[in-house]
C-alpha cells in the first residue's frame, strides 16, 4: 500500500474520542469505496487518557488504509497536524476532526475542487452550527478579525475540515497553535487560490468538546504572532530597527528642545522650570532608551535569521532543467 499512489491523505488528530473512532473510519471507507478513491488514514492520538490509541490500532490491525501515531501527552492539535502533514502522501491531503462533527461525504467535493478547480486550499464553512450560542459567538467575532488582518475572505478559519495540495501542506510548518491560521500561513508561502465550501456540521454525539474558552484569547495573540512572522520574520531589523530608530529621535529631540528652552529662559532672565522637574524630561529618555533596545533587538535578530538553516528556504513553483 506505501509504495501505491494514493489519492488522498486523511490526516485526523485525535484526543479522548475512543466512541466514535470506529464509526468514523467505516463512514470513511464507506465514502472512499463508492468514489473508487485510494487513500490513507493518519490517526494522530494527541496524548489520549481513554483507550483511543488501543482503538486506533485494533483498526488498523483489519484496515490497511489506517496508520497511525501516538505521542506521549497531549501537545496541541498543531503538533498533530504537523506531523500527520509529514507523513501524507496522498496527492490531495484532507484534514478532519475525529468527533463525528465533520462529514466524510464532503471529502468527494473537496477533492474536486482541488483537482479540477485548481485550488491550493479548500476550507469549510460550517454555516449552520450545532454548538451552544457561547461557542458561536466568539467564533464569529475571532473570524471576523482574522479576515480584516489577513485580507483572506473565510467565514470559518477554525473549521478542521480542509482540504489542500499536497505541496502546500510539505511547504509550511505548523506550530504552537496555529493551526487555525493555516491558510494565512499557506497565503504568506504563496499559495493565492484559497476557496471555501459550505459543509455540514454534526451534532456531536460522543463525548464532549476538548476546547475551553481559553482558546479565544490563545486565538488573537496566535493571529498577532502569524502576521508579524508573516512580514517581519526575514527582516526583523525592519520592524525593531524602525520603531527603535522613532522612538530614539523623539525622546532626543524632544530632550534637546527640554533642554534648549530653559537654558533660553535663564539667558533672558524669564521664569523657567528645572529640567529635572519636568516629567516629559523622563519620558523622553524612556523612549530614548527603549529606541536603542529595540535597535538592538532587532539587530540580534538579524544576526539569528543570518545564521538559521532555514533563511534561504524558498519555494520553487515549478523548474526547467
Amino acid at each position: 500500500m506505501s509504495q501505491e499512489k494514493l489519492d488522498i491523505s486523511l490526516v485526523i488528530p485525535l484526543f479522548n474520542e475512543e466512541e466514535s473512532l470506529r464509526e468514523l473510519i467505516a463512514w470513511i471507507d464507506k465514502v472512499m469505496k463508492k468514489e473508487g478513491f485510494s487513500y490513507e488514514a493518519i490517526m494522530i492520538d494527541d496524548g489520549s487518557s481513554d483507550d483511543s490509541w488501543k482503538v486506533v490500532q485494533e483498526i488498523a490491525a483489519t484496515n490497511p488504509s489506517v496508520k497511525g501515531l501516538s505521542f506521549c501527552r497531549n501537545y496541541g492539535k498543531s503538533a498533530a497536524l504537523y506531523c500527520g502533514f509529514k507523513k501524507a502522501q496522498g496527492d490531495v491531503v484532507i484534514t478532519m476532526d475525529a468527533d463525528l462533527q465533520d462529514s466524510p461525504e464532503e471529502i468527494p467535493e473537496l477533492y474536486r475542487m482541488i483537482t479540477e478547480e485548481g485550488y491550493d486550499l479548500v476550507s469549510g464553512w460550517k454555516k449552520k452550527r450545532y454548538d451552544p450560542i457561547g461557542k458561536r459567538l466568539p467564533s464569529k467575532l475571532f473570524n471576523a478579525t482574522a479576515r480584516k488582518v489577513s485580507g483572506i475572505k473565510l467565514h470559518d478559519f477554525n473549521c478542521g475540515l480542509k482540504a489542500y495540495r499536497k505541496k502546500v501542506i510539505k511547504s509550511i510548518e505548523v506550530f504552537g497553535e496555529m493551526h487555525r491560521y493555516i491558510p494565512i500561513l499557506a497565503q504568506r508561502a504563496g499559495f493565492k487560490k484559497i476557496g471555501e465550501k459550505v459543509v455540514m456540521h454534526q451534532a456531536r454525539k460522543y463525548g464532549y468538546s476538548k476546547f475551553g474558552w481559553e482558546r479565544m484569547i490563545r486565538g488573537y495573540l496566535d493571529l498577532i504572532t502569524v502576521m508579524f512572522v508573516s512580514h517581519f520574520g526575514r527582516s526583523p531589523m525592519y520592524f525593531f530597527g524602525t520603531l527603535g530608530t522613532l522612538m530614539f529621535l523623539f525622546g532626543g529631540v524632544a530632550v534637546i528642545w527640554i533642554i534648549a528652552d530653559k537654558l533660553i529662559k535663564q539667558m533672558n532672565e524669564l521664569a523657567f522650570r528645572p529640567v529635572a522637574e519636568q516629567p516629559l524630561f523622563y519620558l523622553c529618555l524612556v523612549a530614548v532608551i527603549l529606541g536603542v533596545l529595540f535597535f538592538l533587538a532587532g539587530f540580534i535578530g538579524e544576526l539569528i535569521n543570518r545564521n538559521s538553516s532555514e533563511r534561504n528556504n524558498y519555494m520553487i513553483d515549478d523548474e526547467i532543467k
